[in-house]
């Protein structure tokens, strides 16, 4: 989350945001990630502020609000003149939430890909006040788990490091409960590779890694695949050519691959800025004396250009105005997409989870982060025109009617059950009328209406899952049942006060075999692509544990950089306004179902887009698998694919299949 949206604006609050968190006004969005939502906020007094809650579904977890206060308290603590301060917080709240001061400037990342790399005095100066920042971190016993060119801000006067100790404060070590590895490939130290802990010296790996990147504009590790990555990091010589050799030796002793051979923060500081010093003679007065070593980080700083956004203005209040608000820094505030992964296997191969047209153009999160596909109001000529080419639509909704008959009744008894039983496993998100199904007969159609009680993304997931369950038990009960009905088709329709009802999902449960129950055949497993195989959570995790395969490693690295090639190729269809390469489009493999999995963790796509974008990304990935299988024979063991896309706070699985040949793969 280290931009607010290309327009210069802060984004608008989302249906259900809260107009007041603690003693700030909210007056819109700054971004959202898999752990929470950063509001824009203004104190009483006027200054601007980010403030992050986390999400529910993390709130809820005893484990997750421990780590959060103690956290939230040991970074209260951390103070200095490069970091962004903490300044208020409440996790005891049923929303934990806390909040920070917004500070203005491009991120590390966005100024080395615009502008080019640091230089001269500049570079000397980034490197000694991020070495003190970590310093004042590791100081109170905080270790940031996340040091990365997107969590650190080039300020007016100065760089400043983001989000310590709160980006990770979910997990204690750098591995899930899933075995999942959280971090970015390329700022993870060889021990928390290797067993994953973290701790100070892992930060100086990835201080040492954010220096070399400061000055030559490349990772000293390369890019590729998390494997590849990975590997170089565990066992290669970092490229720090074009790094100056006064710093070099600092770096490299920084990015040691034995932990004890690191120099703490507090002694890198002091030798920067003793380097710092130096600098400072050639290019200032001889005679200048500096009292403060901050002093000498001003006196060089070349500041970048802050795009600073423009904000909001809260309503005036009578005898209240807000005269004279001050304008404190701006920063989005980046890193609250980490944190513990919920991985949750979704829709079906077959299902069609639709956008109508009015919301074809998706509402986005500061980040890009993508909301629920909802419909804004459109005209009745516009209504017309979407039913009018024969698929389900609100029209078609309006016109169905409630069950009648025996038949009828059974049906909408058992979804109805059957959703509700769901429901509670989900622990809510998804509310149904008791007249939410609906029946139209000429067009063989099953209406499921439904109203979400949260507009994060991730109800995604609760709408995926919904819609398999209705699926499984349409196909159930018609068949089983009542074969003499006619339907064949279920629909799911979306329901919010203020706005047009719109058609989500769409699938025909009697061809879709993949929804089919588990009895469907003798051998307990559904028919299907893979012959009942479904990917899921454990699959998606072992797969994101960095391979020592060559043979994976090289698949996996052939096969990212075409997907890469050909996403950036649908950028137009895709609606990206950058290019896409490995920190978003990954692969890895999980040995135990034989499966390989393309995933994504670029957050902008509508469903539509996603959708595009799978189908794609499913294709390569199965010509990947059988073009190995023609190479190695028997060798190769992997002939299933899986392709997953972040949504929220899950991973959801939207296509996935068997490459026994090429005919088998999607165009």
């Amino acid at each position: 989350m280290s931009e607010a949206g290309s327009s210069g604006r802060v984004q608008p609050a989302h249906a259900g945001d809260p107009s007041r968190i603690g003693p700030y006004r909210i007056v819109g969005r700054l971004g959202a990630g898999g752990m929470g939502t950063v509001h824009a906020g203004v104190a009483p007094d006027g200054t601007r502020v980010a403030v992050k809650v986390i999400h529910p579904n993390q709130a809820q977890e005893p484990e997750f609000r421990a780590r959060f206060r103690r956290e939230v308290e040991l970074s209260s603590r951390v103070t200095g003149p490069y970091l962004i301060p903490l300044l208020a917080a409440d996790a005891n709240a049923e929303d934990p939430w806390l909040a920070t001061e917004y500070v203005a400037g491009p991120t590390l990342d966005q100024q080395v890909l615009a502008q080019g790399r640091l230089a001269g005095a500049s570079l000397y100066a980034f490197a000694a006040a991020t070495a003190r920042a970590l310093a004042a971190v590791h100081a109170v016993g905080v270790v940031h788990r996340d040091v990365k060119p997107q969590n650190v801000i080039l300020t007016p006067s100065g760089p400043c490091v983001l989000d310590f100790g709160i980006a990770h404060a979910a997990d204690g070590t750098s591995v899930t409960r899933t075995g999942v590895m959280t971090g970015t490939p390329g700022w993870i130290s060889p021990e928390q590779y290797r067993t994953g802990a973290t701790g100070p010296a892992g930060d100086m790996f990835a201080w040492g890694a954010l220096v070399a990147y400061a000055a030559t504009g490349r990772t000293p590790f390369g890019t590729g695949t998390p494997d590849v990555v990975a590997f170089r990091v565990m066992s290669g010589a970092p490229d720090l050519d074009g790094v100056p050799a006064p710093l070099r030796g600092i770096v490299e002793r920084a990015l040691a691959k034995e932990a004890g051979d690191r120099p703490p923060a507090a002694d890198a500081a002091e030798e920067c800025f003793e380097l710092l010093g130096s600098q400072v003679t050639q290019v200032m007065r001889a005679d200048m004396l500096f009292t403060r070593a901050e002093d000498m980080v001003t006196a060089v700083w070349d500041p970048p250009h802050a795009n600073d956004l423009e904000w909001p203005q809260p309503p005036r209040r009578p005898r209240r105005p807000w005269a004279g608000m001050t304008v404190v820094a701006a920063a989005v505030i980046g890193g609250l997409v980490g944190g513990v992964v919920a991985l949750a296997p979704g829709r079906t191969e077959g299902s069609r989870h639709r956008t109508s047209s009015a919301a074809s153009a998706p509402a986005h999160s500061a980040t890009g982060s993508p909301q629920p596909s909802v419909s804004t109001a459109g005209t009745a000529a516009e209504r017309r025109r979407d039913a009018s080419d024969g698929s389900a639509s609100a029209v078609s909704w309006a016109e169905a009617r409630s069950a009648r008959g025996e038949g009828e009744h059974d049906v909408a008894r058992a979804v109805l059950h059957d959703q509700g039983v769901l429901v509670q496993e989900l622990g809510g998100g998804v509310d149904f009328a008791p007249n939410a199904v609906r029946f139209h007969a000429s067009r063989k159609e099953v209406y499921l209406s439904y109203r979400l009680s949260s507009d994060e993304q991730g109800t995604m997931y609760a709408e995926t899952k919904v819609a398999g369950s209705m699926c499984r038990t349409l196909r159930d009960v018609v068949l089983r049942l009542h074969p003499e009905l006619p339907y064949r088709t279920y629909v799911m329709v979306k329901e919010a006060t203020g706005r047009e009802p719109q058609v989500t999902w769409d699938d025909d449960f009697l061809s879709n075999a993949q929804c089919a129950s588990a009895a469907d055949d003798d051998t307990g497993q559904a028919s299907g692509a893979g012959l009942g195989w479904e990917p899921d959570e454990q699959g998606l995790g072992q797969a994101m544990i960095p391979s020592t395969d060559s043979d994976e490693i090289d698949v996996a690295d052939r096969a990212t950089r075409k997907l890469i090639e050909r996403t950036n190729g649908m950028r137009r269809t895709l609606g990206t306004d950058r290019p896409l390469g490995n920190a978003e489009l990954k692969m890895g493999f999980d040995p135990g179902d034989s499966a390989m999995y393309v995933w994504s963790d670029y957050g902008t796509w509508n469903q539509g887009q996603i959708e595009a974008w799978a189908d794609m990304a499913a294709g390569e990935a199965c010509r990947a698998l059988v073009k190995q299988k023609d190479s190695a024979g028997d060798a190769w063991p992997y002939s299933r694919y899986a392709v997953a896309q972040m949504g929220g706070s899950h991973y959801l699985m939207i296509r996935w299949g068997t490459a026994d040949t090429s005919a088998d793969c999607p165009a």
